[in-house]
């Protein structure tokens, strides 16, 4: 029996591996849905499905069970009847998918499992009545009568069915004897050769009793069918791996079947003998011969010459043999880790680039030469410790692209449009934490272009567009930050129409004057949409400013671009980590501030400006440069320099100058987040602890690019 803990532990282990079922069944469908007719995508499917139902009959959840159950029925009759899944039956296992997905998370929340069969009857009476259309059809009536085996020749390999089977190591856990099935195939036909594989065996000390750790290869006589072996094996399909070759099989198929055997297997005479195309005795003969005689060469040699083995099948055997060393040697270099110790590894890693920061400091006061040398080691052992730790901590985005599959192809069907959704950069890396917090802001972005981006295929063919419309995805790093794109290529945004939503509800007066780019700007204003009817989608006023209040809280920026009539780009710039940072340090009076290092483009001397504005502006290049007095911005008292300095600092497309007394240079920062006291603070992002344990707060230069564009700055100084 178990305890309540370990059954805990086991239904938790259930919910975590049945999300990760359904989502691989999910995209399989959808895969299907798009035309793709590969079979294994429908063999993917049911193994997935007929998986999550075998896991959850050990937890007696019945009527989850009975529900997937005709989901596996309905894929086995279409796979069966080598047909393809209509889009009606891809909806239904779909809307199925999403009720096994809702009872996973009640069971996580700790509810009561549900009727399912009763709540959802009208889901469970569709599964029902799909499966009855392939039930219903008249079984196929073989032309003729399988081949007969002459039962003489026993002993000729290529008069028999050679049987390659490999079980699960969970076998025994669901009650099967390995020799059960080959007692039971001695009754559909003779057994004449059996090698059982034991290379999995673990040492004694490793050995668990309830594991299975055989393989099979045998050679089986028998007049039956392939249909007929494989229904021998039909309890145990998900608990195994089988392999049958006919009688009058060609040598290449036996290489085939080589390549495809476990990857343990490296020795030469093992991997032959596996493959039915050596036995035991003729390997012993071989191998005697050689230790006998050393110059006849090596196994491979000795077989051939002999003419117990072609030459083509000991050189893929030698091919595979190399295959198996190298995937060992693959296998062995990854290892699973909590997420919570990288975190608490990342934390640490912080606390030792504070300290060694301010080992640094102590060496330049003391003025120690031979201290600071040892000191600067340690600080590129440190950065170098720093970076390899937050890159375990860096995953694809490719995953997160892919869950939008299935809200493109619902919205499509809901809102009358053919959509194609298309992904680019989905193996750009980025940190996990940032992967998390921008699923949300992704979402109302895509629900955005789909209900109000693209147009119906009527509309986009009357424009002289293809009928089906696209929405890309999008990502890449620039200049130490990731870029993430939602692109559609339907009307684009219209800012005439903006304008008038704005002034309706009060955002802009009569007589304001705003170009295109400032017009779109407005979107993200709280409560603003121009929808003329609430859908499921989108409509009801908000979204947009939830979008940009997420992305700022990330540290980063959004963008719009927009043609009318050819799309919309929503463009996103987030940081790569929320961790650790390279940072530009500077000083404004006794106050020590922080610029991210990678937005610093160049420094100017701050001779002839004005130290008594707070804004202002220089030309830089031909080009005004807006230019904000960080002393006068933050009200900063403390002495002033002699010489001040301009910081010229960049995101995106924009420029900003930052006038400061001093520049510190570079130092590697940890990111520690603001209180709750301080989260309505203007142009600050968070904070940090310098080696001499003053606190320095770290600049939001998108924030402040932001107020400076809403400042209109250029206006004020006449150039606008």
């Amino acid at each position: 029996m178990f305890s309540q803990e370990q059954w805990g532990q086991l239904l938790a282990n259930f919910i975590e591996e049945g999300r990760e079922l359904i989502r691989q069944a999910e995209s399989a469908l959808l895969a299907l849905d798009d035309g793709e007719q590969d079979p294994d995508l429908i063999n993917g499917l049911f193994r997935a499905v007929h998986t999550l139902k075998g896991s959850a009959g050990l937890f007696s959840l019945d009527e989850f069970v009975a529900f997937a159950h005709h989901q596996e029925n309905l894929i086995m009759r279409v796979r069966d009847a080598s047909a393809v899944l209509s889009r009606e039956q891809i909806s239904v296992l779909l809307q199925g998918l999403d009720i096994l997905s809702g009872e996973l998370e009640r069971l996580a929340s700790g509810d009561e499992p549900t009727e399912l069969t009763k709540c959802f009857s009208e889901q469970f009476a569709c599964l029902q009545a799909s499966v009855d259309e392939y039930i219903s059809e008249p079984p196929a009536i073989l032309e003729s009568e399988p081949a007969k085996i002459d039962r003489e020749c026993y002993s000729n390999a290529a008069a028999s069915w050679h049987i390659s089977l490999r079980f699960d190591s969970s076998l025994f856990e669901y009650g099967f004897d390995p020799a059960s099935f080959i007692r039971y195939l001695g009754k559909i036909g003779e057994v004449v050769h059996l090698q059982v594989i034991h290379q999995h065996l673990p040492m004694w000390r490793d050995f668990q009793a309830e594991s299975c750790y055989l393989g099979l290869e045998l050679d089986l006589v028998t007049d039956a069918t392939k249909e007929d072996i494989e229904e021998v094996f039909e309890f145990i399909r998900e608990l195994s791996t089988l392999r049958i070759l006919p009688p009058d099989s060609q040598l290449q198929d036996y290489l085939q079947l080589m390549m495809s055997l476990p990857e343990e297997q490296e020795l030469l005479g093992e991997i032959l003998i596996a493959s039915g195309l050596l036995t035991a005795n003729e390997l012993e003969a071989g191998l005697a011969k050689q230790n006998s005689n050393p110059e006849v060469g090596k196994l491979g040699e000795v077989l051939v010459n002999e003419g117990v083995v072609p030459a083509e099948a000991v050189a893929q055997a030698l091919i595979k043999q190399q295959v198996n060393r190298e995937k060992k040697h693959s296998d062995s270099s990854f290892i699973k880790v909590s997420a919570s110790k990288l975190d608490e590894l990342i934390n640490l890693v912080g606390e030792l680039v504070i300290a060694a920061a301010g080992g640094e400091m102590l060496a330049r006061s003391k003025a120690d030469s031979e201290m600071l040398a040892s000191v600067s080691a340690i600080n590129r052992h440190v950065e170098q410790i720093r970076e390899s730790a937050l890159r375990l901590r860096m995953v694809e985005i490719g995953e997160t692209f892919l869950r939008f599959q299935r809200l493109v192809r619902d919205a499509g069907q809901e809102l009358g449009k053919s959509i194609a959704l298309k992904i680019e950069g989905a193996e750009t890396e980025l940190d996990k934490s940032v992967v998390e917090r921008i699923s949300e802001p992704l979402t109302h972005l895509v629900r955005n272009a789909l209900d109000h981006g693209l147009e119906t295929p009527d509309e986009r063919v009357a424009k002289g567009k293809p009928a089906q419309g696209t929405l890309t995805l999008n990502a890449y790093h620039e200049s130490g930050s990731i870029v993430i794109e939602v692109q559609d290529d339907g009307r684009g945004l219209d800012a005439e129409r903006i304008r008038q939503k704005a002034f309706q509800k009060g955002l802009i007066s009569a007589d304001t004057v705003l170009d295109d780019n400032a017009a779109y700007q407005l979107i993200f204003e709280p409560g603003f949409s121009t929808a003329e009817a609430v859908s499921n989608l989108s409509g009801r006023g908000v979204g947009m400013d939830v979008v940009r209040r997420n992305v700022e809280a990330l540290r980063g920026s959004i963008e719009l671009d927009s043609q009318p009539g050819q799309g919309c780009c929503v463009r996103i710039r987030l940081p790569l980590t929320l961790a650790i940072i390279d940072g530009f340090l500077v000083n404004v009076g006794n106050t020590p501030l922080v610029i991210p290092l990678d937005m610093v483009t160049e420094c100017l001397d701050a001779a002839g400006i004005s130290s008594q504005h707070k804004y202002s502006y220089r030309e830089l290049r031909g080009h005004p440069l807006p230019v904000i007095n960080l002393r006068h911005h933050f009200s900063i008292d403390g002495p002033t320099s002699k010489r001040e300095n301009i910081v010229v600092v960049s995101h995106g497309r924009q420029q900003l100058g930052l006038i400061v007394d001093q520049l510190l240079g570079e130092q590697q920062i940890v990111i520690k987040p603001l209180g709750q006291l301080f989260t309505q603070l203007k142009d600050i992002s968070g904070s940090s602890i310098l080696g001499s344990g003053q606190v320095a707060l770290i600049l939001d230069i998108p924030g402040m690019l932001q107020h400076v564009h809403e400042m209109s700055v250029p206006a004020q100084c006449g150039l606008g």
